[in-house]
């Protein structure tokens, strides 16, 4: 009979199944993955850790799902701080199977429900903040969630908005209706699409949260906890959809705002959104290094390698809800072809 390993802490009594199964996972990442010159970085991609499911969206990522995948990843994969495992990408020292966990936008949820997973895995992640939103600020897409969340049943009339009529008299009708008016919405100017959504406010006259998005003080909790934090703009616009001078001074002003908060240098950049020549461009990319800079991560999917761009370093997040497919989809995003923005 196996003996129990005494050195085992608790936490790692409490993986001891995936962590002790997970041999045939560790020498695959192992071979697609190896060490040195030839190393690949896969950098995982989050926003909301819900502290419970969302009755809307069921399949999003609760605090149970989040320490699952979290073991999964523990026991896979070596995961290293963003900064230090870029520079070791850089010098082509890479360890084998290296992977960084990221956060983007600045939800509360990621302070009070990430953080302690993590800290309890003693995983190292790095969040991406868009300082504008901080203490009681809500991203313009969570007012479009949150006011066709709360919306009595039967038809929601938005045509004053020029979003047309919804019904919402299930989830999967509400669901739909946000990811209709979302997308009509995304992409419109800044000042337009915030106009709209103010709209949509108006006409549900309902009382919306204004604790989706970290204090302050919970983002010096999550650097004092020995998290990265990196810069996301002021405001997460679509960079693309700025002037030159707008789009730097939103990347600047949002770094700016960041050191003072946790009193330290700020070294990555997320784009917004990320979609390599959608939403940022290669003058975005040229902002990032001029402004000072190391490295910048897109939603690109793929493993970045030895001699990529360390501006453009692709994420991805796997949404599968067994180990097995899990760790499918993240072999084969290794073999994913990055895409960059033009030149």
């Amino acid at each position: 009979m196996a003996m129990r390993d005494p050195a085992l802490t608790a936490v790692d009594k409490a993986a001891a199944v995936p962590v002790r199964g997970s041999w045939w996972a560790r020498a695959l990442f192992a071979a697609l993955s190896p060490a040195g010159s030839r190393g690949r970085l896969t950098i995982l991609i989050f926003h909301r850790v819900h502290a419970a499911p969302d009755e809307l969206f069921p399949n999003q990522i609760h605090a149970a799902t989040f320490r699952e995948r979290m073991l999964w990843v523990r026991s896979w994969f070596n995961v290293m701080p963003l900064e230090q495992a870029v520079q070791a990408l850089e010098r082509g020292v890479l360890p084998a199977r290296a992977l960084a966990i990221t956060f983007d936008d600045g939800y509360a949820d990621n302070a009070t429900v990430a953080v302690p997973i993590l800290r309890e895995l003693g995983l190292p992640a790095t969040y991406f903040i868009a300082t504008s939103f901080l203490d009681g600020g809500r991203m313009w897409n969570d007012t479009v969630i949150e006011c066709l969340r709360r919306a009595a049943s039967g038809e929601l009339d938005l045509s004053q908005a020029g979003l047309g009529k919804h019904i919402l008299n299930s989830a999967e009708e509400r669901r739909a209706a946000i990811g209709t008016v979302i997308a009509r919405l995304k992409y419109l100017a800044p000042q337009e699409r915030q106009a709209r959504v103010d709209s949509i406010a108006a006409l549900s006259a309902l009382a919306l949260p204004n604790d989706l998005m970290m204090t302050r003080e919970q983002l010096r909790s999550v650097a004092a906890a020995g998290m990265g934090v990196g810069g996301h703009t002021a405001s997460h616009p679509i960079l693309a959809s700025l002037d030159e001078t707008a789009a730097k001074r939103e990347i600047a002003e949002g770094r700016e705002s960041l050191e003072g908060i946790v009193r330290q240098a700020v070294k990555l950049f997320a784009y917004p959104n990320g979609k390599p020549d959608v939403d940022y461009t290669a003058r975005h990319v040229q902002m990032a290094k001029a402004l000072g800079f190391s490295a910048a991560v897109s939603t690109a999917s793929g493993a970045a390698r030895a001699g990529d761009s360390p501006f453009e370093l692709p994420r991805f997040t796997p949404w599968d809800r067994t180990a097995a497919r899990w760790s499918g989809r993240l072999a084969r995003n290794l073999f994913t072809r990055v895409k960059t923005a033009s030149a």
